[in-house]
């Protein structure tokens, strides 16, 4: 149904519109009487054996949304219907911000991919953190954290800090976003000494609390070799407890789509089924150069069971999909817990 009625009907708007749209049209039907039970009965896959343990959660499947569908935490218990087993909100920054101009988010059909520029618009953290305590699902829940546009690298680790503060006690784990391509200079912070110094920062100030929550980086797959081998000894020395592989890819080598169209489109991280292959690799690069060390949440290209079971294989604990979603729809997640199930079972 969803390929063939709903998703012509959204694609007919312009991505960024269709995503408001969906998201405002979720929040309106499931929250009709017996609309939510019957989406969860439709939607949700629970079986035992897709449980799993990871940095000391409890995960009920380990298929989550990504980071960037659900910003500004307004659709956390929606989603948790469609059964994910984790939900991540954000990017937040301390205060809110517009992000890039319009237009910055676009369709590569041909590639089954998208492109964003969106620059982190949020309605900023202290805002997200008033509809977290609403929320009424037992979902667990990522807090992704970055800075703002406006505030120099050299003071980026107090936004972070902010962020870390305001989210404490209303998510489960962290992600240090620092991969993102829309910021200005932000991937500067993933060399090596600015990175230690930022994730030490956060790991610090997180144990002092009374119930420390895990703490994750996400990285973009545009890392060479030898600067995996830099996140890995930097996880080892801080104490950090994941890594999240991959963000948006800047690399365009790989897209069918036209040179022209490409070019016209400009700036913006690549996403989709493109991204598969290398955030894969990057997975499996962390994975066994580093024994296996800290878990690995996989994320990039995830457009069925089979893509799942890849990333897992590869060395992953967890998954996350977003541009799968919008392309494949939202039957998407119980049809990788089924294969899941039928995979691991054998």
């Amino acid at each position: 149904m969803y390929k063939s009625l709903l998703k012509p009907l959204f694609f007919l708007k312009k991505p960024e519109e269709a995503h408001h749209f969906t998201v405002a049209l979720t929040r309106l039907t499931f929250n009709l009487p017996l609309v939510g039970p019957i989406v969860k009965s439709i939607f949700s896959v629970e079986n035992k054996g897709l449980e799993r343990e990871v940095f000391g959660l409890n995960f009920k499947n380990p298929v989550g949304l990504a980071a960037g569908f659900d910003k500004d935490a307004k659709v956390i218990d929606e989603m948790a219907m469609l059964g994910f087993g984790f939900i991540e909100i954000g990017t937040l920054t301390p205060k809110p911000q517009e992000g890039n101009p319009k237009p910055r988010l676009f369709r590569l059909p041909l590639d089954e991919s998208l492109i964003n520029r969106m620059g982190f618009n949020n309605g900023g953290v202290h805002d997200a953190v008033e509809r977290l305590k609403r929320r009424k699902s037992n979902v667990l829940i990522g807090g992704n954290i970055g800075k703002n546009k406006v505030t120099p690298n050299e003071n980026a680790v107090d936004d972070y800090l902010i962020c870390l503060e305001a989210l404490h006690d209303h998510v489960d784990y962290f992600v240090v976003n620092v991969s993102s391509p829309n910021t200005p200079n932000l991937r500067d912070l993933q060399e090596k000494e600015p990175l230690k110094h930022l994730l030490q920062a956060v790991k610090n100030a997180n144990d002092l609390k009374a119930k420390p929550k895990p703490i994750l980086l996400k990285i973009a797959p545009d890392l060479t070799n030898g600067q995996l081998d830099d996140i890995i000894e930097i996880v080892q020395e801080t104490k950090i407890d994941g890594v999240i592989a991959t963000n948006t890819t800047i690399n365009r080598s790989q897209l069918s789509t036209s040179a022209a169209e490409i070019e016209a489109i400009g700036a913006g991280g690549v996403s989709g089924k493109v991204l598969r292959k290398r955030s894969t690799d990057v997975i499996r690069y962390l994975a066994e150069k580093s024994n296996k060390a800290f878990p690995i949440i996989g994320v990039g290209g995830i457009f069925s069971a089979e893509d799942a079971i890849e990333k897992l294989e590869a060395g992953a604990s967890l998954v996350q999909v977003y541009s799968g979603m919008i392309y494949e729809g939202p039957g998407l997640i119980k049809k990788i817990n089924q294969g899941l199930l039928t995979h691991f079972s054998k």
